[in-house]
């Protein structure tokens, strides 16, 4: 009898463990035993002082928890407190061994009437008064009663800020002379997921942020124009791109014009303002509005390039959803403000005093990060290689597109870096926190560079077409989620049928360096040698005496397999051995190894026998 009823108990146990749990994420039911996110759904209204550049705001949060933990606090990020002289992006700033020429100690000489800061002057969970402690640029909240799983609240919040003298990202006043560049710029809930929660103090990096929508009232002087983030709600009580003649305008009265926006499915929020705003809007053929904001008092040469600009970035917009995956919005702006380039959701802001080929470039590297950060969420503060390596890529290609430049391969200049950088022994892995490099370099070349290399070595492991495949998968399947670096391996191998573990781990949380050499060659006998601590499947192209080639492929064993190839493919090539020899059917004239240049081989001098070597 007891025999059977332990039987019968691990059989309910088993059935119990095997079922799935609906999750309504985005907005749409999702059947997944493992995966979850947060949603907010935020809703504020702003009263914006343009002379002193202060301004007040209620904001209702309903947080819903879709984890399966019982929450007993909640974060909340308030990264204007950075700006003020003290805080640890000041000490950062001044520290690190190569200082942000946009930051240096800009932050320490701030007076009182131009730090920024976010004061929070109630708190209040489902109506009933919490506490809380203000940490730097993080909020603590200490909870009256706990937020159980698959339960949502509503927090009400009333603040005081004040806009920065702009120094990075946000503020007022930048050197191009816009007026507002609103970003990070209102109480933002701190992500919850799998590993915790997110609440590194704000000191000029990346960003992490909850899924959900938005809900912004903005009361600001009337000569004011505002674009950003979200849909406006109300053109016609502004007489702000309205055309429609059927309806009349109802402008009201006063100093200041309400402007009320709407935003669904984004995890941030932002806005810029001023008075000289140029606004045009170009329509797409399918039906996306492209958005562009400007000052009207630019120089002759740069108005001429921001109306250049317009129809190539309807062009990039193609580019993009073609290559990665729809555009799901239906606009797009581009916004002179900020201090060089930074991407939101659903615009971005840019320094517009440019030439075009550079104001062209940013707008490429921006809007790709549409895809890679505010579609493709990925916790940037820990991944930024997954953001702004993807990026680089994507967009180096579709500007070699769209420009007609004419490049084999318009990824060459990440393997410079990286070279730059692994010579000069200042490498760090992709896995550190971006917060926490040795160096503003490390930081720029292992997120920007190796990340990029991440990609364009993959073409030379599991062919370009199986990259180009990849990530479309990935978009597909982790779009409108928070995507790990694990994610996007899984993509590619899904598509590749190959094994990438090994490439994940060695490129992204090592340094082992890549040196594959030709070690002899004698008659129809070639001998290779792996000099690197990181093993490569490798391409060899051979010409013989006779004058005809001939190219092989070595796969790496633990691959499993080898890329669409019309090589020759050989044997595979066990990581632990460090030669490996095969024959050839005539005798050799000259041998090269990964004639591509994809291949991140640090020392190209003994890549080569017989003919000169690549410089």
């Amino acid at each position: 009898m007891k025999k059977i009823f332990l039987l019968s108990f691990l059989a309910i146990l088993l059935i119990s463990c095997g079922q799935t749990k609906n999750i309504v994420t985005n907005q749409k039911v999702v059947s997944n035993a493992t995966y979850w996110q947060q949603r907010v759904a935020y809703k504020m209204d702003i009263d914006m002082n343009v002379n002193n550049y202060q301004y007040k705001g209620k904001q209702e949060l309903v947080y819903t928890n879709n984890s399966p933990d019982d929450l007993n606090k909640v974060f909340y990020h308030l990264y204007f407190n950075a700006f003020q002289p003290g805080s640890q992006m000041d000490a950062r700033s001044r520290n690190i061994k190569d200082p942000s020429t946009k930051i240096g100690n800009r932050i320490s000489k701030l007076s009182p009437s131009e730090i920024g800061f976010i004061k929070v002057n109630s708190l209040k969970q489902n109506e009933v008064a919490v506490s809380y402690k203000i940490v730097g640029t993080i909020l603590e909240v200490t909870l009256n009663k706990p937020i159980k799983s698959g339960e949502s609240v509503t927090f009400n919040m009333n603040f005081d800020a004040q806009v920065p003298v702009q120094i990075r990202r946000s503020g007022r006043n930048n050197k191009e002379g816009v007026a507002l560049s609103m970003s990070q710029w209102y109480p933002k809930m701190a992500e919850y997921d799998f590993e915790g929660w997110h609440t590194p103090p704000y000191i000029a990096r990346e960003f992490h942020g909850v899924w959900g929508d938005f809900d912004v009232t903005l009361h600001i002087d009337k000569n004011y124009v505002v674009g950003g983030t979200g849909y406006l709600q109300n053109p016609q009580e502004i007489g702000f791109g309205y055309e429609d003649k059927n309806k009349p305008l109802k402008i009201p009265s006063g100093e200041k014009l309400t402007w009320h926006f709407k935003a669904p499915n984004v995890h941030d929020f932002m806005w810029a303002a001023d008075p000289d705003y140029i606004h045009d809007t170009l329509k797409m053929e399918n039906g996306i509005d492209l958005h562009f904001y400007y000052k009207k008092n630019l120089d002759k040469k740069y108005l001429k390039y921001w109306k250049d600009l317009q129809p190539k970035t309807a062009e990039l917009i193609t580019y993009f959803s073609e290559n990665v995956g729809q555009y799901p919005y239906k606009q797009y702006s581009v916004i002179q403000g900020g201090d060089g380039g930074m991407e939101y959701a659903m615009a971005t802001l840019i320094t517009g005093e440019r030439k075009f080929g550079s104001l062209f470039g940013v707008t490429a590297h921006e809007m790709a990060h549409t895809w890679f950060q505010f579609l493709l969420a990925s916790n940037e503060s820990k991944h930024p290689w997954m953001d702004e390596g993807f990026t680089s890529y994507i967009s180096s290609k579709a500007t070699n597109e769209i420009l007609q430049e004419g490049k084999e391969n318009p990824n060459t200049g990440p393997y410079r870096g990286y070279n730059y950088v692994v010579k000069n022994g200042i490498e760090e892995t992709l896995s550190t926190h971006a917060d926490r490099y040795d160096s503003n370099t490390a930081y720029g070349v292992a997120s920007y560079t190796k990340g990029s290399m991440f990609l364009s070595q993959l073409e030379y492991i599991i062919g370009q077409e199986n990259t180009a495949k990849g990530i479309k998968k990935y978009f597909t399947d982790f779009s409108f989620k928070h995507p790990t670096p694990n994610d996007v391996k899984r993509s590619m191998e899904k598509v590749s049928g190959l094994n990438l573990d090994w490439y994940l781990n060695e490129w992204t949380q090592t340094t082992h360096t890549i040196d594959y050499g030709i070690k002899s060659v004698e008659g129809t006998t070639i001998t290779l040698e792996r000099i690197g601590q990181m093993p490569m499947p490798v391409d060899v192209e051979v010409v013989y005496i006779d004058d005809t080639k001939e190219s092989f492929n070595i796969p790496l064993e633990m691959m499993r397999g080898h890329k669409p190839t019309s090589a020759k493919v050989l044997t595979d090539w066990g990581w632990t051995n460090p030669t490996y020899t095969f024959k050839t059917s005539k005798e050799v004239k000259s041998v090269v190894i990964d004639k591509s240049g994809l291949m991140a081989d640090i020392n190209l001098e003994n890549n080569t026998f017989g003919e000169k070597k690549k410089q």
